[in-house]
């Protein structure tokens, strides 16, 4: 039986074949990727047309937790290719998080130390899963955000550069062609090529390129779509708001087909939605994909749309996420969605 890796790497003509994780594998990075595509049905119950459809990649089920377990895989395998990582080298990167723990998550496997340079401020659960697999972490101004990290670990290389191996994943083209080549083409799979409109959370920008980069090279018409934080100064870890950012090398904004503008309060709503309504328990940045989808699909009389729930909420449970969401109910969905639609009709 082939690997997930090797499955991963199935010609467009096999659309229709289904994906089978392998029953055995050598490594843990064998079991990246092959991840599964629910259809988001309670949450969305009444608010879209009959011909209109979301489904979201639930990128949790990684071994690592997250979505960022795909480019950390295809970064550090480059890095090994081609030399630049090497025995008695460290791995050295900056991140919000989930980069990190993938990293630390490969690194671990290899047999490679690793440095993760984040915020102060970013979770708790993140900071200890990042130690448990070994790796050392370097707090940055929580103030500065993922541009203080990445500031930071510049200059811890520049001090000693043989020492390190810096991925760069705001920079690194192996990011975006671990979508390219294996989310890109599990969603075109999953959706048997039906897959209308592509809508993506914008970190250092690898899903949303990669994946759509794929799409389109199935089917120019798919539409695909940023989903990025509504102000600077946002509750959003993972997501950069562009305009106050710096603006990672391998995002490219003309290839995108629009970009949504989430709040941070309408994407904590949407993760206590999914949570209770749905059972789905997932991070903040996944609350604001789904508002984005949501909003694009109701303007839509027919489609397919899909979304990347990038991890799980398990990682988030000691931040600001979690305040009130005790006080949460179901009717305040409703509420959520009138407010869009009378934002929607103040501006036509």
């Amino acid at each position: 039986m082939a690997t997930i890796f090797q499955s991963s790497q199935r010609s467009p003509a096999a659309s229709s074949e289904e994906y089978v994780p392998a029953a055995r594998a050598h490594s843990v990075l064998e079991l990246i990727g092959n991840t599964p595509l629910l259809e988001i049905t309670r949450v969305t119950e009444g608010l879209l047309r009959p011909g209109v459809r979301i489904f979201a990649k639930l990128e949790g089920f990684n071994p690592g937790g997250s979505v960022k377990d795909r480019a950390a895989r295809h970064m550090i395998e480059l890095g090994l290719k081609r030399g630049e990582l090497r025995p008695g080298k460290v791995i050295i990167d900056s991140t919000s998080g989930n980069t990190g723990i993938a990293l630390a998550m490969v690194g671990a496997a290899l047999g490679y130390p690793v440095e993760i340079v984040m915020a102060s401020n970013v979770s708790r659960e993140r900071k200890k899963i990042i130690e448990a697999f070994g790796a050392k972490p370097i707090y940055s101004d929580p103030l500065e955000g993922s541009d203080g990290a990445i500031a930071m670990a510049r200059k811890i290389i520049a001090a000693d550069p043989e020492r390190y191996f810096k991925p760069d994943q705001y920079n690194n083209e192996a990011n975006p062609l671990a979508h390219f080549e294996t989310t890109g083409p599990e969603i075109w799979h999953q959706t048997r090529g039906r897959i209308t409109h592509f809508v993506a959370g914008v970190g250092t920008g690898g899903t949303v390129m990669g994946v759509g980069r794929y799409l389109k090279s199935q089917n120019p018409a798919v539409s695909v779509i940023a989903v990025e934080p509504d102000d600077a100064m946002h509750g959003l870890e993972g997501l950069k708001h562009m305009a106050s950012s710096i603006v990672p090398g391998i995002f490219h904004a003309e290839e995108l087909d629009g970009r949504i503008a989430v709040s941070t309060e309408d994407a904590y709503e949407m993760v206590y939605a999914l949570g209770q309504i749905e059972g789905v328990l997932v991070g903040q940045s996944c609350g604001a994909a789904l508002v984005a989808a949501l909003r694009l699909a109701r303007g839509l009389r027919e489609g397919c749309v899909v979304t990347v729930f990038a991890d799980f909420g398990d990682k988030y449970l000691s931040t600001n996420l979690w305040i009130g969401w005790e006080q949460w109910r179901k009717e305040r969905l409703q509420k959520l969605v009138s407010k869009w639609n009378a934002s929607a009709s103040a501006t036509t």
